[in-house]
């Protein structure tokens, strides 16, 4: 059975938990210590519980004070060499470097880290199994691979990117270059492109999808569940939505 709940997730910060066994692991952690500390007490955890970090990319709102929460508690950080070398403060207690589509076992998690395109030093997302059942987080990617959809196939529970409205970004209050960015091929999944992805995947065994990361300012939650239920062929009203602020309760891979 594999256990998980988002913290938060969108561009002022992101951190998913996911416990497999008497493995928990931190997903990114794109908050300050303290706000990170507040967000897993909301949960019942502190940051003695993890057992270690995962981190997907550089970017402030994804890597946020990794560094100081290793030296804190003492945490092995698991990232790609160049998401380390990229760090602004890459000084953690300890530090493992992965390679994506090479699999390793954390404790009883076994996990997958896979490329996306998205404007970075060595960006992975992860797939995270208990030997039964799949977690597979996909976020920050400015379009749908074939070996995204490879990965996001069979997967029991997917987490999946609905950043913007391609209508909304290019009407909105951003900067020119920001929207080329955002919108672009190495930037972040359109709504669209999550039904694009939904419709292309294996979803025989999809109990949970989750829309993640979306933009405050270009996109709006309605939009986003509409997307995700046209992929998945079911109403709006099925489709949950992580928040900024609240990320998303705990959810489990177990039968209902």
């Amino acid at each position: 059975m594999i256990r998980f709940c988002s913290l938060g997730s969108g561009s002022a910060g992101n951190a998913l938990v996911v416990e497999i066994g008497a493995t928990r692991l931190l997903v990114d952690c794109g908050f300050s210590v303290q706000e990170l500390e507040r967000r897993l007490a909301r949960v019942d955890l502190a940051p003695r519980d993890l057992t270690a970090v995962l981190i997907t990319h550089e970017h402030a709102d994804h890597i946020g004070a990794a560094g100081p929460l290793s030296r804190r508690y003492d945490l092995t950080v698991f990232t790609s060499p160049g998401t380390r070398l990229a760090a602004r403060d890459d000084g953690f207690a300890h530090v493992q470097e992965i390679q994506a589509d090479a699999p390793l076992d954390i404790d009883d998690a076994w996990v997958c880290p896979f490329t996306v395109p998205h404007d970075s030093r060595e960006p992975t997302q992860f797939a995270l199994s208990d030997g039964d059942h799949r977690l597979v987080l996909m976020t920050d990617a400015g379009h749908i691979s074939p070996h995204m959809v490879a990965m996001a196939s069979g997967a029991d529970a997917l987490l999946l990117e609905c950043n913007h409205d391609p209508a909304m970004l290019a009407a909105g209050r951003y900067p020119a270059s920001l929207k080329r960015r955002i919108g672009g091929g190495y930037g972040h999944l359109p709504n669209h492109a999550a039904t694009e992805l939904l419709r292309n995947i294996d979803q025989s065994r999809l109990r949970h999808v989750i829309g993640m990361h979306l933009s405050t300012d270009n996109n709006d939650e309605a939009l986003a569940r509409a997307a995700l239920a046209d992929g998945l062929g079911c109403t709006p009203s099925d489709v949950d939505i992580a928040t900024q602020d609240q990320g998303f309760c705990w959810r489990t891979t177990a039968p209902a």
